[in-house]
This record gives structure tokens, C-alpha cells and sequence, in this order.
């Protein structure tokens, strides 16, 4: 296995988690995901972000109040050396029962259709069961729960057995996650990023 791409969650995975933000000045990147993310860029890896934003259909926001909130994410990033090839939003509100709400696939099919993506080479990353189904749903080589924002929490939820601390790599590879588990739990994203490096090293040696 390979892994050419990687589709991110927004709040709780790259930025702080701040219940449906919507002003640029509240953009805050979570410890080290800039420069976690700016590694994969420099290894060739494309990355991409799927994001339930339904603050939209509630009416809590608009349209361009998100836009601003990922301009301002995208610049942060950018000081940090790291690009988003694309991003795919979901502004629909839960009764809405729309096929693009994670855990829905339809973001995956949105961003595979206009930027031939491959599952086979794509890995998810987020912090909720819904990033995990959402990836295990559209066939994803690799889910990663991170455990930032939600993530331990979600982790609970999803009856993973964590131990009290993970490896010293911060990550765990599940030996058989079932079918809404993801196939690994990292600390952060620099955990998670840590992980693909080390995947793809072991397949340019196979």
C-alpha cells in the first residue's frame, strides 16, 4: 500500500474546534499540524479537506463566513510550507438527509470525480466516528482517527480498546478494526503523518 492522498477533517483535526466558527480571527491550527502537513506536501502526498459545515443550514452562518474561516486556515497553513489541493463542504443542516453530510460518501465522490483519486491510495483522517465511517464507506486504504478535538471521545464511542498511552510513534495499527473502526489511531496529526511516511517507506522497499 501506497498512499499518494490524504482528505482531512477541518475543526478538531487541522484547527481548533471552536463550535461553529465562523470568524476568521478564531482560526487557531492545532500544535504542529502545519508543519505535519507541510511534510506530506514535501513527500509528494496531495491533501484535501472534507468538512461538515451544517452552521450553514441552521442559519448560523453563511456561505461567506465559512469562506473566510478557510481562507484564513489556508493562509496559516501556508506559513507553514503546507497547500490544499481542494476542499469539498457539506452545508447542510442533519434533517436536511442530504448524501453529502459525513458519514455519507458523497465529499469522496465530489473529490474523486474532479481530481481522479484513487481509494486504493487515499487515506482519511479526522477526530469523529463520522470521518472514520465516511472513509471506511468510500473504500479508503487507510482511516485514522486522530485524537485531537473529539477524538477520544469518539474512540470511546466506538468501542476501541486504547491503551493508556500509544506507542512512541503515536500511532496504533488496529490488527482487525471492524467495519465503522478506523484502521489506525494517532495522537495528532504529526502522528498520523509520521504513519504515512513510514507506509510508504515500506513500499518503496517491497
Amino acid at each position: 500500500m501506497r498512499i499518494t492522498t490524504l482528505i482531512l477533517d477541518r475543526d478538531g483535526t487541522i484547527i481548533a474546534d471552536k463550535h461553529y466558527l465562523a470568524d476568521p480571527a478564531g482560526v487557531e491550527l492545532l500544535p504542529g499540524a502545519g508543519e505535519a502537513l507541510a511534510g506530506l506536501c514535501r513527500a509528494g502526498v496531495r491533501l484535501f479537506v472534507a468538512t461538515n459545515q451544517s452552521g450553514i443550514g441552521r442559519g448560523y452562518f453563511g456561505e461567506a463566513d465559512y469562506q473566510a474561516v478557510q481562507d484564513r486556515m489556508c493562509e496559516l497553513l501556508a506559513q507553514a510550507g503546507a497547500s490544499l489541493r481542494a476542499t469539498a463542504f457539506c452545508p447542510h443542516a442533519p434533517q436536511e438527509n442530504c448524501s453529502c453530510r459525513k458519514p455519507e460518501p458523497g465529499m469522496w465522490g465530489q473529490l474523486a470525480g474532479a481530481h481522479g483519486l484513487d481509494p486504493a491510495t487515499t487515506a482519511m483522517a479526522g477526530d469523529k466516528g463520522a470521518d472514520v465511517r465516511f472513509g471506511r464507506r468510500a473504500g479508503l486504504a487507510l482511516t485514522i482517527l486522530v485524537l485531537t478535538g473529539y477524538g477520544r471521545e469518539h474512540a470511546e464511542l466506538l468501542g476501541l480498546p486504547l491503551p493508556a498511552s500509544l506507542p512512541e510513534e503515536g500511532a496504533l495499527l488496529l490488527d482487525s478494526p471492524g467495519p465503522d473502526q478506523p484502521h489506525a489511531v494517532c495522537a495528532d496529526l504529526g502522528a498520523a503523518a509520521r504513519l504515512i511516511e513510514r507506509i510508504n517507506a515500506g513500499a518503496n522497499k517491497a
